[in-house]
């Protein structure tokens, strides 16, 4: 095994290489190129359309199911509140954070924030409760400065300000298109009732006349849901705009 050996290096070599590296930590302590951000002192400043933790607001909901429906990790059950309505529960256990649910629903009821870091003793704990998603979680916070990633010059470094960022951001509500269910083709109804028991907001009834059950859509309270026309078996109901 041969030894390696040290180069042969000239006096001012050796200062100049000194210098060089005594430079290098100087820089380094006065304009830090390092990308570590010292969670929990700081928090990385996150954008207001960070896909974070959901938040649930009960007044605009229309219990319309359609984030149920358009979850792709099945993440979203619907719970029977004493009301009679259906509100989300999420199982943070699945879900994947895609956040059709908010772009799906109508009335702006879920909505985002930019918490990220909930922990949970078990998996039970990560099914979210309607109850629960009202109210953010509790938050223990130690950071005193914001940190955000800055590319100058093609290196990167981190630009920290003393400032504490806010987690919950105010949604911008959906733009609402008014939406009502109609009959397309009255007949091919077979009058199975199906809308009308799916129907939330009591808009359709049925009445009979002489043998013959007809259905009817009061447009008046159809908030334009749409599970009615996703029950019909005989696809014969549209949503229509109002």
């Amino acid at each position: 095994m041969k030894k390696v050996m040290v180069p042969d290096q000239s006096t001012g070599e050796k200062v100049i290489r000194h210098a060089a590296a005594i430079g290098v930590t100087m820089k380094e302590s006065v304009y830090p190129l390092t990308a570590t951000v010292f969670y929990p002192k700081e928090r990385k400043k996150m954008p207001d359309n960070l896909r974070g933790y959901l938040m649930f607001d009960l007044d605009k909901c229309i219990s319309c199911w359609q984030c149920a429906f358009i979850c792709p990790a099945n993440a979203i059950r619907m719970k029977e509140a004493p009301n009679n309505r259906y509100y989300p529960t999420v199982d943070y256990g699945k879900c994947i954070f895609c956040h059709f649910c908010i772009d799906s629903c109508s009335g702006g009821a879920l909505m985002s924030t930019k918490i990220h870091d909930v922990a949970y003793k078990d998996m039970d704990e990560m099914v979210t409760l309607t109850e629960e998603m009202i109210e953010p979680p509790e938050i223990i916070r130690e950071d005193k400065k914001t940190v955000e990633y800055v590319i100058d010059k093609k290196d990167l470094h981190l630009k920290r300000r003393k400032e504490v960022d806010t987690l919950l951001v105010e949604n911008i509500p959906p733009v609402e298109i008014p939406m009502v269910s109609q009959c397309v083709d009255r007949g091919s109804c077979l009058a199975c009732r199906v809308c009308e028991r799916v129907c939330e907001s009591g808009a359709v009834s049925s009445s009979t006349e002489n043998g013959i059950i007809r259905m009817k859509i009061d447009t008046e309270k159809c908030t334009g849901c749409g599970l009615c026309v996703k029950e019909c078996s005989m696809q014969i109901l549209r949503l229509v705009r109002k």
